[in-house]
């Protein structure tokens, strides 16, 4: 074969495994998978926008591009804007300036004023920041000059830069520059215009150089008043406020980041959501397709990235159905109660799509309620009438459903336990209520479970931590099959809605209400553990305060309707010990347990709740994670309160540890003054060094009208 052949052979195939990498990046998506645990809530009805133009299409057109961008230029027209005072640029010297928003080098020698476009047309480099010395303007990055009044290259010849008409009048510089007067829609317009037709209103983010497509997009939006967006410091929280924004609404929001680290900043909060059955969209740029698979800066194979958390992952191409693409993100995220994932090469995001129509949830999700089979319910109430201490459970599954529970409990006159994740799901005066179940709970629910002889768990999913009894015969009713029996054969598990369950295992029940007997044995086990709390309140070893003073004055103090996000460590253990619920919502992250929590979850339930009252806990450990977060709260004014438990240790692995039998060893902390840091943010901040300033604190910080923060030193050792 001769050397010509030789080296088109080898184009051709070089070209070719580059377009494979490509196709690889940019078509790799994922199949919906099933969710790892069932202790979620129901899904809960979308809030569709109201449609402000034509109607949606519903057309789904398989295998074509179904939007089209288009070459027409956009109507443009001049426009002169004050730029600079008379003296406010020296001579000789070179400032950026904004006319409108085009991004100017100006330019002043002797009385004369020279404008360039800002940007630098080798690779973006900014000009402003540039040399300019003999009426040449040179870029800083690699040195291309520029004729100060034409625009003009100097040698070496290169590409020009435009140049605006300047002028010099009594108030100061002028400059003209021609604007786009008629805004055709993009992609991104298409898309996050869907976005909020599903019901989306916030979204948790930064805005960064491979999102501004899809930044601006989302900008028109809250412009509009249909999205609230939220600026945060790091990517990590938004992925945590938006898991629990879903947690608490049962609704998805949106997290926002740059292509590579932005998006892999993302992953722990998207891990949350994931196994805690939280629906969530993630939205990442990414780097233009043309350069996709060399390596480009900040490139990293998103999909792959992606795969193991994402129901749902798809890259947005120019041939995509645009549209659709977000339809289908939400409906799984939605549906499957997880994470859907959206990657936006750059160019794509600001693709002219004039012909293109937003489109929306209707007609494409079916309703939730699911009729368990009648032979499981026959079979239920059978054990149900031959049990004579039946005792329930409920998991973070039966949150939207506790009426029908509740019902249910008062006809068996059962007492009902809770896993730690569903705490606070019925109020701790209830008369059948005995509190939380397992490591994070109340001797009362333990004792209560071992005496029963019939165990009736709903939406649970048997994790250790709760240690559920398996050896005694269980009900097991949940909205999802794969829980059922999931780590061991129950006596009858039943598939459907829980609501629906519980009511018809109510019916045809023997009515046991006027039996008190229960009642009164659990009011005297809560009247012995409240007994016991109070002693441990009262211990003190000079070395801070005893986490059961703590949370007896947070129980005192948090109103009935707080929403409470917890972080965790010891100080979240004793928070399920200790603190008593009226009918405050709680949010943690469940199963991925992740320190750092509890500050972004707030931030998400600030956004997903205005009107409630919005705590969050933590210890010192977890604040460090996210503290830059409190000037978020602070920039947005949002109304929560932080309480910290400060002991200057991790505790939660000392304690560990020591069980292990293994020395104690870098788990000590070095702290700041987190009241003088919440003051120095902009909030409210206070510090309690002792018990008897706790309720005041707490009440002062709760009163007050934007972010606050309760730093309590508190006693590694008295959890």
């Amino acid at each position: 074969m001769d050397p010509l052949t030789n080296a088109v052979l080898g184009l051709v195939f070089l070209v070719a495994g580059l377009a494979a990498t490509v196709a690889m990046y940019m078509l790799r998506g994922r199949q919906a998978i099933s969710p790892a645990v069932s202790e979620a809530a129901p899904v809960v009805p979308l809030q569709p926008k109201l449609p402000r133009a034509a109607a949606p299409s519903t057309a789904v057109r398989r295998g074509t591009s179904a939007v089209r961008s288009t070459a027409e230029p956009a109507k443009k027209e001049r426009r002169w804007y004050r730029v600079a005072g008379l003296d406010e640029v020296a001579d000789g010297a070179v400032a950026a300036v904004e006319a409108g928003t085009t991004s100017i080098a100006l330019m002043r020698q002797g009385e004369q004023y020279g404008a360039l476009a800002g940007i630098c047309p080798h690779q973006g480099g900014p000009l402003a920041e540039g040399t300019f010395d003999a009426g040449i303007l040179r870029c800083p990055w690699h040195g291309w000059g520029f004729d100060w009044k034409t625009g003009a290259s100097v040698e070496p010849k290169h590409d020009a830069v435009p140049a605006y008409a300047v002028e010099t009048r009594d108030d100061g510089i002028y400059v003209q520059v021609e604007e786009v007067v008629d805004t055709v829609q993009t992609v991104s317009d298409v898309m996050v215009d869907t976005m909020v037709n599903w019901g989306v209103r916030h979204v948790f983010g930064m805005v960064g150089h491979s999102n501004l497509g899809l930044s601006e997009a989302i900008r028109k939006q809250e412009t509009q008043g249909d999205v609230r967006f939220i600026g945060v410091r790091h990517e990590g929280a938004a992925a945590f406020a938006c898991s629990a924004y879903a947690k608490l609404s049962g609704r998805p929001a949106a997290c926002l980041t740059i292509a590579g680290p932005g998006a892999t900043n993302l992953l722990t909060g998207l891990w949350d959501a994931h196994v805690d059955r939280a629906p969530v969209l993630a939205l990442t740029g990414q780097v233009d397709t043309q350069v996709l698979g060399p390596g480009a800066f900040q490139e990293i194979d998103q999909a792959s990235a992606f795969q193991a958390v994402a129901a749902w992952s798809q890259t947005v191409l120019a041939t995509s159905d645009h549209a659709e693409l977000m339809n289908l993100a939400l409906k799984h995220a939605v549906v499957e109660r997880g994470v859907s994932h959206l990657i936006f090469p750059d160019e794509i995001q600001v693709l002219r799509v004039p012909d293109a129509s937003a489109s929306g949830p209707d007609g494409r999700l079916g309703e939730v309620g699911i009729t368990p089979d009648t032979r499981s319910i026959d079979t239920a109430r059978a054990l149900l009438a031959q049990a004579t201490r039946p005792a329930i459970i409920v998991g973070y599954g039966a949150r939207e459903r506790m009426e029908q529970v509740l019902a249910l409990a008062e006809a068996l006159n059962a007492p009902v336990m809770t896993t730690f994740k569903g705490k606070g799901q019925l109020p701790d005066a209830h008369p059948l209520a005995a509190g939380v179940l397992g490591r994070s709970g109340t001797p009362i629910a333990g004792s209560l479970m071992s005496q029963a002889d019939l165990l009736i768990v709903f939406g649970a999913s048997f994790a250790a931590h709760t240690g559920i009894d398996r050896t005694k015969p269980i009900i097991q009713v949940d909205y999802d099959r794969l829980a059922l029996g999931k780590f061991h054969p129950v006596a009858v598990p039943i598939w459907g809605e829980i609501g629906i369950a519980a009511e018809l295992l109510r019916e045809g029940l023997p009515d046991r209400t006027s039996a008190g007997a229960m009642r009164a044995e659990i009011s005297r086990k809560w009247a012995d553990w409240r007994a016991e709390k109070a002693r441990r309140a009262g211990e003190g070893r000079g070395h801070g305060i005893a986490s059961a003073a703590i949370f007896a004055a947070l129980s005192r103090q948090a109103p009935a309707d707080a929403v409470i996000a917890v972080d965790v460590g010891n100080n979240t253990y004793s928070f399920g010990r200790y603190f008593e619920c009226k009918n405050q919502a709680v949010l943690m992250s469940g199963y991925l347990g992740s320190i750092g929590f509890g500050l972004p979850a707030a931030i998400g339930a600030w956004a997903a709740a205005p009107d409630r009252t919005i705590l969050s806990v933590s210890g010192d450990g977890g604040f460090g994670q996210y503290m830059g977060e409190f000037t978020t709260a602070v920039k947005y004014n949002m109304n929560l309160t932080h309480i910290l438990l400060n002991n200057n240790e991790l505790g939660k692995i000392s304690k560990e540890q020591q069980a292990g039998q293994w020395p104690v060893w870098q788990t000590s902390l070095q702290n700041p003054s987190f009241a003088e840091f919440a003051t120095q943010c902009g909030g409210y901040g206070i510090r309690v060094e002792d018990a008897g300033q706790l309720d005041q604190a707490m009440a002062d910080a709760i009163a007050h009208d934007g972010p606050a923060l309760v730093e309590i030193i508190s006693d590694v050792a008295l959890t």
